[in-house]
């Protein structure tokens, strides 16, 4: 069952769960987001090398044969990439709202309406969801802005920090040939990394 039918079919609504319903569902949804990026790394190494024999491949037929497997493993790629961008979404809306829920439970003694959302808004964001034009990175931006969630409550995990770019410019280095070594480019965003984290702790 996709999150949208989800928020739509059960008998309890996603904005009356518990934290611990919802810690639930966030531990399902990663593994099955892990299961959708192991199979996509499969799939580029089948890719990678079906692509290098067949530029070895000097026999005209069986070249087109690989170069037909080589599309047809590419359009499986795509839709393997479209479903992880639904998990992805799916999974930081679960996790925002477990950490809205948990607001809730602490100001409830209160009298505060912290953490609250309506249903109207789980709807809005199961459009989101579905809609594949609308990637991760845009995703939490709009999610954000529904839960009015903010710096003040996830700054970690809202956008990519500067040690997570850290690792990034690495790999970029990485595929440009700059860092060739792999022991050395760990070793580097390590480094980096470590630096960056303990200059935020001071």
């Amino acid at each position: 069952m996709s999150l949208m039918d989800w928020l739509v079919k059960r008998k309890k609504p996603l904005s009356k769960m518990t934290r611990s319903e919802l810690r639930r569902q966030e531990l399902l949804l990663e593994k099955d987001r892990t299961q959708l990026v192991n199979k996509t790394m499969k799939l580029a190494r089948q890719k990678q090398e079906l692509f290098e024999k067949g530029a070895k491949e000097k026999v005209p037929e069986v070249r087109r044969m690989m170069a037909q497997e080589f599309e047809l493993k590419t359009s499986e790629q795509l839709m393997l990439s479209r479903q992880l961008n639904i998990r992805s979404k799916e999974m930081m809306t679960v996790s925002r709202l477990r950490m809205m829920r948990e607001n809730a439970d602490r100001a409830a003694s209160a009298g505060s309406n912290l953490g609250l959302i309506s249903e109207k808004d789980i709807l809005r964001l199961g459009k989101m969801i579905e809609n594949d034009s609308i990637k991760t990175e845009l995703y939490q931006e709009r999610l954000d802005e529904v839960l009015k969630l903010g710096r003040e409550v996830d700054e970690g995990s809202a956008a990519l920090s500067d040690a997570g770019q850290t690792v990034l410019d690495v790999w970029d280095q990485m595929d440009r040939g700059a860092i060739e070594d792999s022991t050395e480019a760990y070793d580097e965003a390590d480094r980096r990394v470590r630096e960056q984290q303990n200059a935020a702790s001071e």
